[in-house]
């Protein structure tokens, strides 16, 4: 038997014997038909009871579990302190406007409640993001430490999704102190990376297992907050759609380097940081007329064409390097090609310099 069936149960009997006391009241007024009276309310109690309990119960206990599973802990904190500021507010006006006369002293007080709590909540969370700092800096200056990393840390919230664990590369960036905030994991992307984990397909297990452990060092390092959710998503059954809602309700951006998850976080309006992008930043910048020192070491798609690659990954296309494969050589840049793969270069041989020697 379900909890909600019971309260609907307990609904029905307290709203029958409610409906009959009222009915019992009401036939004073027509004695001849007091039982008659008395029934008919005590059942349209009892049918109102086990009909409409769950909808005053359950339902908004669930709704509001919802809410709060949803907000971030910083909107919740700054909500019950504006709550507590506007009740205190109110408190204070509540006496002055007592004196007023009737009917103002009655019903002023109770209006001024309910405008000072719907004003310091509504001011509390659209400035959370200062309330924050300011409690941070004060915090940071009482420990004798800088409040900027404090203040990111509380204000912020980067949802990481599963590709991005698995990479790996997040734990060195993280180490850098380039990812300030705090790194938020909810629980159904650790669900996905252990169903990867434990997947009979070898080397996929081997992919989870690398993401566990990312996980863990992630958790060991001094400067990263890292949290794990029960936050969820009602309704959404794919893991990059929920982390897309999560973003657009926490405010927060989504740390990825999943290309499809990235366009479509763009167009719902969700920040993403994609780690190849940041990659792809960060690489020398190399231009067209500039030479370039590389060791040729295959064979190109087209004829007579070489490549090699640069300490960063980027591929060098070299239009007569195929007679210089597993040579070092100078290599003049005719065309640098940025893809959404990452970033081609283009180049020929300088053959004024020559042959130059091997490492």
């Amino acid at each position: 038997m379900s909890f909600e069936f019971v309260l609907r149960l307990v609904g029905m009997v307290v709203l029958a014997i409610s409906g009959g006391y009222l009915g019992f009241d009401i036939s004073r007024f027509t004695p001849e038909d007091a039982v008659r009276t008395t029934l008919v309310f005590g059942l349209v109690g009892a049918l109102a009871g086990l009909i409409l309990t769950p909808y005053f119960t359950t339902r908004p206990a669930r709704a509001l579990r919802s809410l709060l599973g949803r907000l971030a802990a910083e909107s919740l904190f700054a909500a019950l302190t504006g709550l507590v500021v506007g009740l205190l507010i109110a408190a204070l006006l509540a006496f002055p406007l007592s004196l007023l006369p009737n009917p103002f002293s009655q019903i002023l007080p109770f209006i001024g409640v309910l405008i000072f709590s719907y004003l310091g909540v509504s001011l509390f969370v659209m400035r959370q993001g200062d309330i924050m700092g300011l409690l941070s800096a004060l915090s940071g200056r009482n420990e004798g430490g800088g409040s900027s990393s404090s203040w990111t840390n509380l204000n912020r919230n980067i949802l990481l999704d599963t590709s991005v664990i698995i990479d790996g590369r997040v734990a060195d960036i993280a180490k850098t102190g380039f990812l300030p905030g705090t790194l938020l994991i909810p629980r159904f992307v650790l669900n996905e990376l252990q169903y990867i984990a434990d997947s009979p397909d070898g080397m996929r297990r081997q992919r989870g297992r690398r993401g566990m452990e990312v996980l863990a060092e992630l958790q060991k390092l001094p400067n990263v907050l890292v949290r794990i959710s029960d936050i969820n998503v009602d309704g959404v059954r794919e893991v990059d759609d929920k982390l897309i809602v999560l973003g657009k309700q926490l405010k927060s951006p989504v740390l990825t380097n999943d290309y499809n998850l990235n366009r479509i976080a763009e167009l719902q309006g969700v920040t993403v940081l994609n780690i190849n992008e940041l990659a792809n930043a960060v690489k020398s910048v190399v231009l067209p007329g500039e030479g370039l020192r590389i060791n040729i070491i295959q064979e190109g798609k087209e004829h007579g064409q070489g490549v090699g690659y640069m300490e960063d990954g980027t591929m060098v296309v070299v239009e007569n390097g195929k007679d210089y494969i597993g040579e070092y050589m100078e290599v003049n840049i005719t065309k640098v090609l940025q893809t959404a793969a990452g970033r081609m270069i283009f180049g020929r041989v300088d053959e004024e310099n020559g042959k130059k020697k091997k490492n």
